[in-house]
């Protein structure tokens, strides 16, 4: 009787810690820098890129903020998915990038920092608010549409030395 107690008992506390484990790996991955989505809207005129971004934060302004910031960070370090009518467009730097020039990328990303200057029209939803979503109590989920000056910056990383020329040797 008493080993089918224990066994009992460890079967228990095996469930409640994987339990425990998946609902923190769940809300890391909710919670990380790169949880946004993106959809590519077409190709703009002199090297820009429209496209759609949704990110989360605790407030719609908080919201509008990460995804203004996931915008550029999105064409930088992960690429644009097909859409629109335009094919795919790699990553700028690719994932790696951001460790290996991690302080230019601090400095970039700043509040106000450079990487404003590659954005040239944002707005947050639609007036009707539909892409505005209160996920749960602490959370909302806000689209932005952008043009992303993407020929300019990736100019700009080229000169700063963290992107690699596109005609450089393989």
């Amino acid at each position: 009787m008493k080993i089918k107690n224990l066994l009992l008992l460890i079967f228990l506390l095996t469930g409640l810690s994987l339990s425990a484990q998946k609902k923190r790996d769940l809300k890391a991955m909710y919670h990380s820098a790169f949880n946004y989505e993106i959809l590519c809207l077409g190709v703009g005129n002199d090297g820009t890129k429209a496209i759609k971004v949704w990110s989360y934060g605790k407030t719609v302004e908080k919201a509008v903020y990460n995804a203004i910031h996931d915008a550029v960070a999105a064409v930088i370090f992960k690429g644009i998915p097909a859409g629109g009518g335009a094919a795919p467009t790699p990553a700028i730097v690719g994932p790696s990038g951001y460790t290996q020039h991690e302080a230019f990328f601090d400095d970039f990303f700043k509040p106000g920092g450079m990487y404003l200057n590659f954005i040239n029209l944002k707005t947050d939803g639609t007036p009707s608010g539909e892409d505005r979503i209160k996920v749960s109590k602490k959370e909302y989920k806000v689209a932005i549409y952008a043009s992303i000056n993407f020929d300019a910056l990736r100019k700009y990383l080229e000169d700063s030395g963290v992107a690699r020329r596109l005609d450089a040797g393989f």
